[in-house]
């Protein structure tokens, strides 16, 4: 599901940022910010994961804003381990932001190494969600830090990961007293459930973000 128009981009802080810009569908509500896997291991803004996050939460009322952060597709910069591809969210948080000063709501969301680079955003653009898919919580040698309001806070796994293993998702979230929602028999990539992906999302996001409908 990718969008029709051409990616847009913009100065980041280490150059060009290249974007996909899906439109809020219906009443706008806010924007969101999906962060891609693991670049070094062909992740871009056109996985399948983060674009059936952004299909969803278009339809929601949601501008969905998709970098490829540094190094990555045509955006500028050299893969920084997470730290540097946070300043990069966080620049194209602040950009959605003012692109639509009438939709409030701010969701950050990542698959994998993605969901890591969003718990560093979060803890400097607190969002009305910090939705976190598949993330690598406790997987690289940085610690992951904890989400700055767990109650805005969704995790969505695959019960089979075998990449970011689910123990590694548990205990992240038992330190802070946070469910985990998960995909029966779905590996890391949510292979064959890409369905089951959406209609988790579409269960639990609206009732965080104080959706009735949509």
């Amino acid at each position: 599901m990718l969008s029709r128009n051409p990616p847009i981009s913009i100065q980041g802080p280490v150059g060009k940022l290249e974007i996909l810009y899906l439109p809020a569908q219906g009443e706008e509500r806010g924007v969101a910010v999906i962060n891609h896997p693991n670049p070094t291991q062909g992740g871009t803004f056109t996985n399948k994961v983060i674009q059936t996050a952004a299909k969803a939460l278009t339809l929601m009322g949601y501008h969905c804003y998709l970098p490829n952060l540094r190094g990555t597709g045509n955006s500028e910069g050299i893969f920084d381990h997470g730290i540097g591809e946070t300043e990069d969210c966080i620049s194209v948080i602040d950009f959605a932001r003012t692109q639509h000063p009438n939709a409030a709501q701010l969701i950050l969301a990542g698959f994998s190494f993605g969901g890591y680079v969003a718990t560093f955003a979060a803890l400097q653009r607190e969002p009305d969600l910090l939705l976190l898919i598949g993330a690598a919580l406790n997987h690289y040698p940085k610690p992951t830090p904890h989400a700055p309001n767990p109650n805005k806070t969704l995790i969505i796994h695959g019960a089979l990961d075998e990449v970011v293993a689910l123990d590694k998702p548990l205990q992240w979230a038992a330190e802070q007293g946070l469910a985990v929602i998960t995909i029966p028999n779905s590996t890391h990539f949510f292979h064959g459930k890409l369905i089951e992906l959406r209609n988790a999302i579409n269960r639990y996001v609206p009732p965080v973000l104080g959706i009735t409908s949509y």
